[in-house]
């Protein structure tokens, strides 16, 4: 007897994969408390996973009412990160990233 696979999305196997959704971190400078890393402001990375609306810690820390944003896990090579100053080019760094600090790359 055969077992058809699952489905994750109609018409999609589990074996299937989606295009990953790669985004390029903003290179915003503001003054105050940030949560964006400095160092991953202008690099292209790929959304791991959405974690899920939460309040925007950034309005938070000065006392003033937050907006709920998603959340994303954000997943960088090291050699996007470094340049040829990596010394393991192919590892990942990842971070969680508030979507308004992402913007989507083009598909090519």
């Amino acid at each position: 007897m055969a077992i058809a696979p699952k489905t994750a999305i109609a018409g999609m196997t589990m074996t299937d994969k989606p295009q990953p959704e790669m985004v390029r971190v903003s290179t915003m400078m503001p003054p105050g408390h940030i949560r964006t890393p400095a160092y991953l402001r202008g690099k292209i990375g790929e959304i791991e996973r959405t974690l899920g609306p939460f309040h925007n810690p950034e309005q938070l820390a000065y006392g003033v009412p937050a907006d709920k944003l998603p959340l994303h896990r954000v997943r960088f090579t090291m050699s996007e990160v470094w340049g040829a100053d990596a010394e393991n080019p192919d590892d990942l760094i990842e971070a969680e990233i508030f979507a308004h600090w992402l913007t989507p790359l083009e598909a090519h």
